[in-house]
């Protein structure tokens, strides 16, 4: 019935008929994006199965089939590698849901596995990029943390390049070759945060269709970066704690813990301390996090460096973009005077514009644009008298700049949020907070 089913959705199956036929199969052929198998069969168990396969391809994506299942067996079996558990009688639909899932999984792992390939060979010591003293010092630093487990949080504006140092500390560690996994605490609405950490069980609320491992689970053997950490919510906190001390994961509905080995790197561009003494942030967590302290400095506390990344990000999206291009030098000597409020990322966002803008070989300074609107959006020539709302005030310079970078990009979001120097899922978890549903669905991904 499988067989069928599944080819008429366009996938090549073969069928075995038990756990030696499967052995012999998956030893004679090429690895299989995925394997289903029951668990309980005359010959054998369906977990001899699931060894067998993850002995020959640990990418393989396999899902358990049984009428017998408890949560213990399940648990059992995703901890040992299987992706999800089916119980008979099964929908079709539900079946193909969860299968496409798992190989979205396993494309996403394959094209993980390319890029830390790729980003091994070039992160080194000197791809924390500058001349500086103050990087140079970041450099020495990052390099004497990266070998141990211990958590880091990771300090600086907006812009500085905290994912960076993140990746480097894991880059530079005996786990490079596990996963990095990323989380921006910001990003994610309040009500999913807890299953995209922890994971869920099926069923465990609505829209619980499949069991999900969570982050915590995919970056086991490696490293979870969670970036602006200061904006969980107070009850994931106490969940995050525990889950530090004690190295163990309950999936959200679930009953059985799970060990993960997983060292945490935060980061912040909020001032934690105070955070603490106001409450949003509970001391223990901090003191847990804050085992060692990296501070990233502002660019403009270290305007040499400013030529030196110009360079980098030229290097970047000229070969992105395909072409051959250079830095005029009055584009590089007007570079080196700007203040740059959004740091470094605000660098990359007028090279990629000078790149694009050039009609020749070389990037002019009319190339990179006049001015920067997100230091004009929020300067005030004066304070006003009288009781002034500086929450409501940059409410609605968020607001403003939201709408304006949707403009400017035609109503394309993902460009919107490219524009801003923030993921996609950022942008439109903002955008809901201040426009209707009518005007954001007006808007294109």
């Amino acid at each position: 019935m499988l067989k069928i089913l599944l080819r008429r959705e366009g996938y090549e199956v073969d069928v075995v008929d038990g756990v030696h036929a499967a052995r012999d199969q998956l030893g004679s052929a090429d690895p299989y994006d995925a394997v289903i198998t029951d668990l309980a069969m005359p010959d054998g168990s369906g977990m001899q199965v699931l060894d067998a396969v993850r002995s020959r391809a640990a990418d393989t994506q396999i899902l358990m089939i049984t009428a017998y299942a408890t949560t213990e067996q399940a648990v059992e079996a995703m901890r040992q590698g299987a992706y999800d558990y089916v119980q008979k009688p099964f929908k079709n639909h539900e079946l193909l849901a969860t299968l496409e899932k798992a190989l979205e999984k396993r494309a996403i792992v394959a094209e993980n596995e390319s890029l830390r390939a790729q980003v091994k060979s070039r992160w080194t010591e000197g791809q924390l990029i500058g001349k500086s003293a103050t990087m140079q010092a970041l450099r020495d630093l990052v390099k004497r943390v990266a070998d141990s487990t211990t958590s880091v949080l990771i300090t600086g504006e907006s812009g500085t390049g905290k994912e960076m140092v993140a990746r480097a500390l894991h880059f530079q560690s005996p786990r490079a070759d596990q996963p990095f996994v990323v989380l921006n605490c910001g990003a994610v609405p309040e009500n999913l945060i807890e299953s995209e950490l922890f994971g869920h069980v099926k069923g465990a609320f609505t829209g619980a269709t499949s069991s999900k491992a969570g982050l915590f689970r995919a970056a086991d053997g490696g490293t979870l970066f969670l970036d602006e950490v200061g904006e969980l919510p107070p009850a994931l906190q106490v969940k995050l704690l525990r889950v530090l001390q004690e190295r163990r994961v309950r999936p959200v509905g679930g009953s059985a813990e799970i060990e993960v080995d997983v060292r945490v790197l935060a980061a912040t561009n909020r001032d934690v301390e105070l955070e603490v003494e106001a409450g949003s942030f509970r001391e223990d967590l901090f003191y847990r996090l804050n085992v060692i302290r990296i501070e990233v400095p502002p660019l403009r506390d270290r305007p040499e460096d400013i030529p030196v990344l110009a360079e980098y990000f030229l290097g970047k999206h000229a070969a992105l973009q395909g072409r051959r291009i250079q830095l005029a030098p009055e584009a590089i000597r007007w570079l080196a005077r700007q203040p740059f409020a959004g740091n470094v990322r605000e660098l990359e966002n007028i090279i990629e514009r000078g790149v694009t803008l050039a009609a020749g070989s070389t990037i002019t300074r009319e190339d990179l644009g006049d001015s920067h609107p997100s230091r004009k959006a929020v300067a005030l020539s004066r304070i006003p008298e009288g009781r002034f709302d500086l929450d409501a005030y940059l409410t609605q310079v968020e607001k403003e700049l939201l709408l304006r970078a949707l403009d400017q990009a035609g109503g394309v979001r993902k460009k919107a949020a490219a524009l801003l120097g923030m993921s996609f899922r950022q942008f439109r978890y903002r955008l809901a907070k201040h426009i209707s549903p009518e005007v954001g669905d007006a808007a294109s991904d």
